[in-house]
């Protein structure tokens, strides 16, 4: 089966899990990878938003991507990232991930200066020039709307949509025709369950499995990483949920709150 017949499923965003001094935890990511395979992950992605990707230099991304594909060890896809800040560095860069071993390439439209939808369509222009895997272009957040849209007249060589937005939405999106989710990682194992009970069939179980995990999923939305990184630093699968920029820290409150939604 071809890699982009296989990219479906839930796919979760690998996190990039840092010690308190800011310092890559190697053995953090090889835990979490552990962790969302044996939770059933479709596929895994890395280094997206919820991996960080911005705080990462191009030296450690690539590292890391090589990590992740000798931990996964061909058990799922991997989806890498091209990312940066202008067409000429994202091909580099996906050339670079293509070389690490990765299954297919994903990427956002240059972040720092966009050039509208003709830049978009030229910057995959380039990039299906340059490797020889499926591409994955990523808009965040996706949007349930713009995904019937999509499927309404979908190009010929489209294979799919994926939900993104952390999985808040997950139930809209495989209603409106996507095959799969790249929530983050924190709650692999529910997310699995959901997208395997909506294949079967049994929309109505996926839909109550979705229902108890939207308060933590909303919580989440307002502390993005350091969220994902306390539930799995309580885990035990990081020492510490040290995010590089833009932290947005748990005050005592917070933690109480985010105890009760885990216990749900």
């Amino acid at each position: 089966m071809s890699a982009a017949r296989r990219i479906r499923g839930i796919i979760p965003i690998l996190p990039t899990p840092f010690t308190d001094d800011g310092s890559i935890d190697e053995a953090g990511m090889r835990r979490v990878i552990g962790y969302v395979l044996e939770a059933g992950a479709h596929g895994v992605a890395f280094p997206a938003m919820a991996s960080e990707f911005y705080a990462l230099t191009d030296r450690e991304r690539l590292h890391l991507t090589e990590l992740v594909v000798h931990e996964v060890g061909g058990a799922v896809p991997v989806v890498g990232t091209a990312t940066s800040q202008s067409p000429q560095a994202a091909v580099e860069l996906a050339r670079a991930v293509e070389r690490a071993g990765v299954d297919a390439v994903m990427v956002m439209p240059p972040y720092v200066v966009r050039d509208g939808v003709p830049g978009v369509t030229r910057l995959l222009a380039a990039m299906a020039s340059a490797v020889d895997l499926p591409l994955i272009l990523q808009n965040a957040p996706p949007g349930g709307q713009r995904i019937t849209k999509m499927l309404a007249d979908p190009p010929a060589a489209m294979r799919g949509v994926f939900g993104g937005a952390g999985g808040r939405y997950i139930m809209d999106e495989l209603n409106r025709g996507a095959i799969g989710a790249m929530p983050a990682s924190e709650i692999t194992e529910v997310h699995v369950r959901i997208f395997d009970a909506y294949e079967r069939g049994d929309v109505d179980g996926a839909r109550q499995l979705y229902n108890r995990s939207l308060p933590l999923l909303t919580f989440q939305a307002v502390f993005r990483m350091d969220m994902t990184k306390e539930v799995l630093r309580r885990r035990g699968l990081i020492g510490s949920a040290h995010v590089r920029v833009g932290a947005v820290p748990l005050d005592a409150a917070d933690h109480e709150e985010l105890s009760v939604l885990l216990a749900a």
